[in-house]
Formats: C-alpha cells, sequence, structure tokens
C-alpha cells in the first residue's frame, strides 16, 4: 500500500476514534442535580428547610452542624448536634416542635428531659450537613 492510499484509511480511523470519544464524552456528562436537589428540598418538611437556611446564614460551627433523622418512641424525629463547647444539641419532632436536648450544657447532658435518646434511637439517617470550613 502506498502512502495515498494509506491516507484516507488513518483519516476515517482517527474520525472514528473522535466520534466514538465524543460520544463517549458525550454519555459521562454529570447528572442534572437540580431535580434530585429540589426533589431532596421536598421532601423535608417547611420548617426543616427554613432551620437548614438559617443555619446557613450563621457562620460554620466547630465541629460543623448536621441534621439526623431518626426513629425514637415510635415517632420520627430530627437530631441537631450540638455546637461549639457547651452548647446544646436539639431534638425536633415531625411538626418541629423541640422535644428535649439530649446532650451539652453545662453538664454534658442536656435538659435531662430525653434522657434515654441515645439509648433508643433507630433509623439514623443524616440528613444535612454543614460541609463548609470553619
Amino acid at each position: 500500500m502506498n502512502k495515498e492510499q494509506q491516507a484516507p484509511s488513518f483519516r476515517s480511523s482517527l474520525w472514528a476514534v473522535a466520534f466514538s470519544a465524543c460520544l463517549a464524552v458525550a454519555g459521562c456528562k454529570p447528572a442534572d442535580t437540580t431535580a434530585s436537589t429540589a426533589t431532596a428540598a421536598q421532601a423535608h418538611p417547611d420548617w426543616l428547610t427554613k432551620l437548614i437556611g438559617e443555619l446557613e446564614l450563621e457562620m460554620p460551627a466547630n465541629p460543623p452542624a448536621r441534621i439526623y433523622s431518626y426513629t425514637y418512641n415510635g415517632q420520627q424525629v430530627y437530631f441537631l448536634t450540638g455546637r461549639c463547647c457547651d452548647v446544646p444539641s436539639k431534638l425536633y419532632d415531625a411538626q418541629g416542635n423541640v422535644l428535649c436536648e439530649p446532650d451539652g450544657g453545662i453538664t454534658g447532658r442536656g435538659d435531662g428531659r430525653c434522657t434515654d435518646f441515645f439509648e433508643q434511637r433507630q433509623n439514623e439517617t443524616i440528613v444535612w450537613e454543614d460541609k463548609r470550613k470553619s
């Protein structure tokens, strides 16, 4: 085969590789996260979405703030971790009412209204985590 016959074959192969690469890149583009973010936000009660918004307006805590969902005493509850030092954590019911402060405070034992929370909680799911640097 002379150079004139090899050139079209080489060009065809090059185009085939380039076309395949384009298809591969197009197939690997990131998923649209707008829909999944909207779905996740809709899954939260309004009061919880508002609380998360308020936390995001504050300075980041150290350790970072987190909200977990649990089953406790047969109901769904939301646990906001305590902030630095003696700031107590908060446990909310599904309607956003504060049930208790399970830990933190001066004694580190919370307000004493749900002393069995850490032993009885079940079905842990992280709802939100502040990923900003403090």
